[in-house]
């Protein structure tokens, strides 16, 4: 039987947090940080989807552990709403006129508010020079290995 230092830390709702994480699925590492500096976040600021943040409550200060989170818990099903043809106009007006979009380019797009951004893989782009992006998280619908370790918890 091991006993868990009441002491120690343990993650809570808004706790803040220092951790180095690592989400992988079927295709390999999506975002590794144990290679690197660990990331700060705070838990419910949105950096972690809520199924992962679930998987933290009550983990302690030390902790190094994975989690194997089946198809579609981590982000949700691929919406295939979530795919949706952008003209050259627009993506002029919000980028470089010049730029060339390529299948799998990844390409940032402000929020309507202009106070964050949003992410979108190129899937097609036409003769017109309009462009069919998938704004689905990489890995939606699909099985997600979840590694994490926390370093500090405040």
């Amino acid at each position: 039987m091991t006993s868990i230092d009441a002491s120690l830390p343990t993650v809570q709702p808004g706790s803040f947090l220092t951790l180095h994480y690592r989400l992988a699925g079927p295709a390999g590492d999506v975002i590794n940080t144990f290679a690197d500096k660990p990331a700060t976040l705070s838990l419910g600021g949105g950096q972690l989807s809520p199924a992962m943040e679930q998987h933290l409550l009550g983990l302690v200060e030390g902790t190094r552990t994975t989690f194997d989170l089946p198809a579609g818990e981590a982000f949700g099903e691929r919406n295939p709403d979530m795919q949706q043809w952008v003209a050259k106009k627009l993506l002029n007006q919000l980028g470089d006129p010049d730029e060339r979009y390529s299948v799998g380019d990844v390409v940032q797009f402000p929020t309507p508010d202009g106070q964050g951004s949003y992410a979108g893989a190129v899937q097609q782009v036409r003769e017109d020079g309009a462009v069919l992006f998938d704004f689905n998280h990489p890995l939606a619908g699909q099985p997600v290995t979840f590694e994490v370790e926390l370093i500090g918890i405040l």
